[in-house]
């Protein structure tokens, strides 16, 4: 089969499956986009509120892979700056830098809990956990019990919904492993120095917010002759024949010469007819929800961090994003801030059950609790909630998506990418690669193994994103 006789479905117009349906686009390749809400962009999109943009949460494009940054600049052109980043921790009314600084952790826990960290530290280096399957004990075995408490134990167990002994260690390795915040924040303590410099100071944002790259990609495979359809919900994928059928909520049907899904992997299997031991796998998989509080504040000057991590346990929220700081064509004229609040849970709980009222109200007095707005005036609110967002990592999850994974390579025209798709907790470029890599063995049968794209792979010809364009590193 020619590429100019290929006839390609794309489930999710995330950036995993936009990406995929445009560099299938540019070789000549049909395809057809389904996207069930009405923007393209998936949890990479952005809004309009109270005449500013503002993404959902916190989204810097960050990549090393000269392979996704050459797609990315091929759409952004040169409508985009470079961001300095400032992030910092927030745990028991004290705000410490990301990366951690003696003076200020010092200052935060004073010397006696200083103190206890370093011990804690030592002790671990000393005599680390031998079970490490769990994110608490490959945590502690690296930075001691102390560090654990004080910076990963609650924002992780509010991001997951599940105790630190519940969470997989695969988690810790991927976001962890390359730069240890805490470790060099030990080193200083320790030594006076820190050695690591593997904090991306500096990030590459799109003028009119991260969704922007992604509806200007959707314009160019339109451009190219492919359909984005919007508001176009997938029921299910059909393969049995040889040819694979996407069903849609309306009750049409259409048959591919290939399907490119990022839907969640347990809605897609299941609506696959797997057989029991597997759809049984499925039982043990699952994903965490957002839910994002937006406030428009009176002011321009509330704190300079783009986003702040909550650490303190007596608050819900998670993750605060401060949009005033991020790009001035952001919010253009306005004199207001708007900020971001993060919650995060599961379909039973009480909280996604919420109305906007209550959510609203929980985010305005635990923002008056950081004390970060003062007593200054929330002029306006909005609520949004976000189904399956986050892949959860219980301990032993590979155990049950190694089966899911053997029944889908079954199926040798049905591709899953993505967050949702591969159940991997992807950032933007990992999913924008998945998307290019599957697009490739469609196109040219390059033979990419899909599953072993990681979320801490490198390339080995790095290189980087300026305000000049792509440089080598």
């Amino acid at each position: 089969m020619t590429n100019e006789t290929k006839h390609v479905g794309v489930i999710g117009a995330g950036p995993a499956g936009l990406t995929s349906a445009y560099e299938l686009a540019k070789q000549g390749i049909k395809v057809e986009v389904f996207e069930r809400s009405n923007a393209v962009g998936g949890m990479a999109k952005s809004l309009k509120l109270w005449d500013q943009t503002v993404d959902l949460g916190p989204h810097r494009f960050f990549s090393t892979d000269p392979r996704v940054n050459a797609i990315w600049l091929e759409i952004a052109g040169d409508r985009y700056d470079m961001v300095d980043r400032l992030t910092r921790i927030y745990y028991k009314n004290t705000f410490f830098d990301y990366p951690l600084k003696v003076q200020n952790v010092l200052n935060g826990i004073g010397i006696s809990e200083a103190t206890r960290c370093v011990i804690s530290y030592l002790k671990a280096k000393f005599h680390p956990e031998t079970d490490e399957t769990t994110f608490e004990n490959w945590v502690i075995s690296r930075f001691g019990q102390r560090l654990f408490e004080i910076f990963f134990k609650s924002y992780s167990e509010k991001l997951w919904g599940i105790s630190c002994q519940q969470l997989d260690a695969d988690f810790a390795a991927q976001r962890i492993k390359k730069f240890s915040l805490f470790e060099a924040g030990m080193s200083m303590l320790v030594h006076g120095k820190t050695k690591h410099k593997t904090l991306v100071d500096q990030f590459a944002f799109p003028f009119q917010g991260t969704g922007s790259i992604y509806e200007k990609m959707a314009g160019r495979i339109r451009e190219m002759g492919g359909t984005v359809h919007l508001n176009e919900t997938v029921l299910r994928v059909c393969v049995d024949n040889s040819d694979p059928i996407v069903e849609l909520e309306s009750g049409k049907r259409i048959t591919f010469s290939h399907v490119v899904s990022s839907m969640p992997i347990i809605d897609l299997v299941k609506g696959l007819n797997p057989p029991d031991d597997v759809r049984a796998c499925l039982s043990h998989l699952g994903f965490r929800n957002t839910i994002l509080v937006y406030l428009e504040i009176e002011g321009s000057d509330l704190f300079p961090d783009q986003w702040i991590y909550i650490h303190s346990p007596d608050l819900k929220t998670g993750r605060i994003t401060n949009f005033r700081v991020w790009l001035p064509s952001l919010y253009g004229i306005s004199p207001n801030t708007i900020l971001c609040l993060e919650y995060w849970c599961f379909d039973h709980e009480e909280l996604w059950t919420k109305n906007a009222s209550f959510l609203i109200q929980l985010a305005s007095q635990e923002i008056r609790a950081t004390g970060l707005i003062g007593y200054r005036r929330i002029h306006n609110a909005c609520a949004v909630k976000l189904s399956k967002c986050y892949p959860v990592y219980t301990r032993g999850y590979k155990e049950y998506l190694k089966p899911v994974i053997s029944y889908l390579a079954q199926s040798k025209r049905l591709s899953v990418i993505g967050r949702y798709g591969a159940f991997k907790y992807n950032n933007q470029d990992h999913s924008i690669l998945m998307g290019l890599l599957a697009a490739q063995n469609i196109a040219a049968n390059a033979g990419h193994d899909l599953w072993k794209i990681n979320t801490d792979y490198e390339y080995q010809e790095s290189s980087l994103i300026t305000k000049s364009g792509l440089q080598k590193v």
